[in-house]
């Protein structure tokens, strides 16, 4: 029985070699697969049961060990919708089950993968290189928060953006503390005031018509006022149908704190331009009818909250701000409004912004570090249009293996911890195959070594046997 047994554990061995080459042959064939994990082999005897004295070495079997938490290299490939995880974790995927394009239907089972070379399909599906599509949850482009709790198969339309009426003006900018106006003199005092200040606000009616007073500049009053006021600065804003509209603002000085008490601070009016061209009793300008008042120390007093609700109005046709779409014009949170001395006595507008903008169109997709996906529109809004769905196990390296570098869980793979952890997305990345060709190339000659030497056991065993049968002759 000695002999058989040597040729039956020989066996074995040839056996357990083929299955290690096999695997490292798979390996060498899956180096350049995007995502692809190599599969080692492991060995271990088999022992039958005898007597302390009477045991043997014993046959062996292979079986293959998974390095499925082994990263591989990243790859950049400047595909914007491409993605490597760095770090641990999976890609949620889902397999086509029938159907074709936006007929398509899914398996509505979870699938994890590496593979993140995810691209746009003819229909907006993120579909990778094996024909998996990733799964993940759309996100509320106006409030920004996750639609929904479970994944879904991820599908971006070209659908337009919608264009966004202007509601504020964000407006930082030093005021001088002296107006170089056109009619201003420091030899003569109050000549840098707006004179006569109560002609150009609400509430009062110097002017015999219907569009006069009330808190504006007329086209017969026009060349008065420009010559008493500084620029303050333009800004592009936007009606409910994206149409934009130029506004030009321009600040007067009302008081200062120089004429004595009761003033004892500086104070300004802001005006907003309907039409510089106007004539007659056409409104050029409109006030904003907001006293903001200065302190001693360029500090802005008043309006305590910083907002000045911009006057109703309409530009070239476009109905800028009502009551129904008030523009507020806004100097906290911050940005500033500080009344400083400048030698130039003009406005330095530092800057100006507003938050309307026209209708556009999807240009370019690409993913965020935090796994988002990100839309860039022709309008230049950058939004967040959905959140991928990521994986993570507690034994990563028991997940069943797929065709197309898929894993499926399994019941010692654990159930699924959702979110990457302390991993992050690399957007524009893949990763590559773990596979190490010198390392795969060295186990092969271990491993053409061992099988050689299995078969020299089976060569001893029949010169063996052979001499046995030889007796009886």
């Amino acid at each position: 029985m000695g002999v058989f047994s040597a040729l039956t554990t020989a066996v074995s061995g040839l056996q357990a070699q083929s299955y290690a080459l096999e695997n490292i042959s798979g390996n060498i064939a899956n180096s350049r697969t995007a995502g692809f994990k190599r599969v080692d082999t492991t060995f271990s005897d088999l022992i039958p049961d005898s007597a302390l004295n009477r045991q043997i070495a014993g046959s062996v079997a292979a079986y293959s060990q998974a390095t499925t938490t082994i990263q591989g290299d990243l790859s950049a490939t400047k595909i914007d919708t491409n993605a490597a995880i760095n770090g641990d974790g999976f890609f949620v995927v889902d397999q086509r089950q029938s159907g074709l394009g936006a007929n398509t239907t899914f398996s509505n089972s979870n699938l994890y993968t590496r593979r993140g070379d995810f691209d746009f399909d003819a229909n907006g599906y993120l579909v990778n290189g094996a024909g998996y599509f990733l799964k993940g949850q759309k996100i509320d482009t106006v409030t920004g928060q996750v639609i929904g709790s479970d994944p879904q198969v991820l599908r971006i339309t070209q659908e337009q953006y919608p264009a966004k009426a202007t509601t504020s003006i964000e407006y930082s900018a030093n005021i001088p503390a002296y107006p170089a106006t056109t009619r201003s003199d420091k030899t003569v005092p109050g000549s840098e005031l707006l004179q006569p200040a109560a002609s150009y606000t609400a509430g009062s009616d110097p002017h015999s018509t219907t569009t006069g007073g009330n808190g504006v500049v007329i086209g017969t009053d026009l060349t008065n006022f420009l010559a008493q006021s500084i620029p303050g600065g333009q800004a592009t804003v936007y009606d409910s149908l994206g149409k934009a509209t130029s506004v030009d603002l321009r600040w007067a000085k009302v008081s200062n704190a120089a004429a004595g008490p009761p003033v004892v601070t500086d104070t300004w009016n802001l005006f907003v331009a309907e039409n510089t061209s106007a004539t007659g009793a056409t409104v050029a300008y409109r006030n904003a009818n907001v006293d903001v008042v200065f302190d001693s120390t360029g500090k802005m007093t008043a309006p305590s909250s910083g907002n000045i609700l911009l006057p109703t109005m309409t530009i070239a046709g476009t109905t800028i701000s009502s009551a129904a779409n008030p523009i507020n014009l806004t100097t906290n949170g911050g940005i500033s409004l500080t009344q400083n001395g400048d030698v130039s006595g003009q406005i330095d507008a530092r800057s100006i912004r507003q938050d309307g903008y026209t209708a556009g169109t999807l240009d370019r997709v690409s993913i965020s570090a935090a796994g988002q996906v990100v839309g860039t529109f022709s309008n230049g809004q950058v939004k967040a249009l959905a959140q991928i769905a990521t994986a993570r196990f507690n034994a990563g390296n028991a997940l069943k293996r797929l065709d197309g570098g898929a894993f499926e869980e399994t019941i010692e793979s654990g159930p699924p911890i959702v979110g990457l952890g302390t991993s992050q997305l690399i957007g524009g990345n893949v990763e590559q195959s773990n596979t190490d060709i010198a390392d795969e190339f060295s186990k092969m000659i271990v491993t053409q070594q061992a099988y050689s030497a299995n078969t020299k056991v089976i060569t001893t065993a029949q010169d063996m046997l052979r001499d046995v049968f030889a007796i009886i002759r």
